[in-house]
């Protein structure tokens, strides 16, 4: 409902703009009627009669005229008086119908974003028209679908947290309960189990806290210029022992002409290992993981392909989302924290380039590329 007895409010003002516009175009009309009706009256007369009969001295006449003219002036001030009456009781009521008009859509935003900050993300205006108001309803929409997506991966984290939180806290809490009541022996192996849980919990707390650095774009940054290749073979140098160990193919395809690039190494680095470690995690033995180095204008493309299992289509636009996988059997152990794409996002982002993923089904491999641009301030 409009709130029509606000003094204030927008309705209010707005119908009190239009009332002093018929106001003042009323007011105009009667001053400017009868400030020249006299001379044109005159004027017509003279030019309806000829200026020697206009002229001419004859008191029966002269009598004749001004009885007319004063007729003619209160028929004519009657008649707009009664004209504009009229059309400022039209124009009123317009007034109020367009006032109402403008200040409905607006009443709307407003109760739904009232609905909003209670915490009804679903609300929504409609937006139709191709005007201003129509505009500010679609960005109203849009805002608000933006904050219903939050909400929704606001409270997914938490859920996720407390999911990968549970599982360590249970089986520190189910040994150490066993110790005291003597069920589980207190040997180095229940000792290590024990420490190895709580390595999970602070891993875990680790990758929350640089997550949440790193989409609030507060991680440190030390750009250095550095060429691709020596990146490249700071990480094969980490990873190619476990590429070996379970039997699959590292190679790296690196350009000769490829120049040095201004960033931050360690987490580039950090970020190549995740990239390499999630491909060798699903590429079978025998298979073959490739990282290449490909200069492109102005930017140097970094691309890690492999042979392995494979994304299905509807999984990709996920994968850099918080926690998620694509096997949800999967336990951390065996399938990390889920937060490892999301942190390399974050940290490509952070140097101003893109990351995204390419897979053309299940079985056919998965492509992992992100470009850094090479333009130094």
């Amino acid at each position: 409902m409009i709130p029509t007895t606000h003094r204030g409010s927008l309705y209010t003002r707005l119908f009190l703009a239009h009332l002093l516009v018929i106001v003042a175009g009323t007011a105009t009309l009667l001053a400017v009627t009868l400030l020249t009706a006299h001379t044109l009256h005159d004027r017509l007369m003279i030019a309806m009669l000829g200026p020697e009969l206009a002229l001419a001295a004859d008191p029966a006449m002269d009598a004749m005229e001004r009885a007319t003219n004063d007729v003619f002036e209160a028929a004519m001030i009657q008649a707009l008086l009664i004209s504009s009456g009229a059309a400022s009781l039209v124009a009123v009521v317009v007034s109020l119908l367009l006032s109402r008009r403008i200040v409905w859509p607006i009443q709307r935003l407003l109760d739904a974003s009232r609905r909003i900050a209670m915490g009804h993300y679903s609300e929504r205006v409609p937006a139709a028209g191709n005007d201003e108001l129509a505009a500010l309803a679609s960005q109203f929409n849009t805002m608000a679908d933006a904050l219903e997506s939050a909400e929704r991966r606001r409270v997914a984290l938490i859920g996720d947290v407390a999911h990968e939180l549970r599982t360590p806290l249970a089986t520190i809490e189910g040994y150490a309960e066993g110790a005291i009541d003597g069920v589980v022996a207190t040997n180095d192996a229940t000792w290590a189990l024990i420490l190895d849980e709580a390595g999970r919990l602070r891993r875990l707390v680790t990758d929350l806290q640089e997550l949440s650095r790193a989409e609030a774009r507060q991680l440190p940054l030390h750009p250095t210029l550095i060429p691709p290749a020596a990146l490249v073979e700071r990480v094969l140098a980490r990873l190619a022992p476990q590429f070996a160990e379970k039997g699959v193919i590292l190679r790296q395809e690196l350009s000769a002409s490829a120049p040095a690039i201004l960033v931050d190494p360690d987490r580039i680095t950090q970020v190549l290992i995740n990239l390499l470690g999630n491909a060798l995690q699903h590429t079978p033995p025998g298979g073959i993981v490739t990282i290449s180095v490909i200069p492109e204008p102005y930017a140097m493309r970094f691309q890690i392909q492999d042979t392995g299992s494979g994304i299905a289509a509807e999984h990709v636009p996920h994968l850099f989302e918080r926690f998620y996988r694509v096997d949800k059997a999967r336990a951390r152990t065996t399938g990390g924290s889920g937060i490892g794409l999301t942190i390399s996002k974050a940290l490509i982002e952070a140097h101003g380039g893109t990351i995204w993923v390419e897979s053309a089904g299940l079985g056919q491999g998965t492509v992992v590329r992100f470009i850094l641009p090479t333009q130094h301030a």
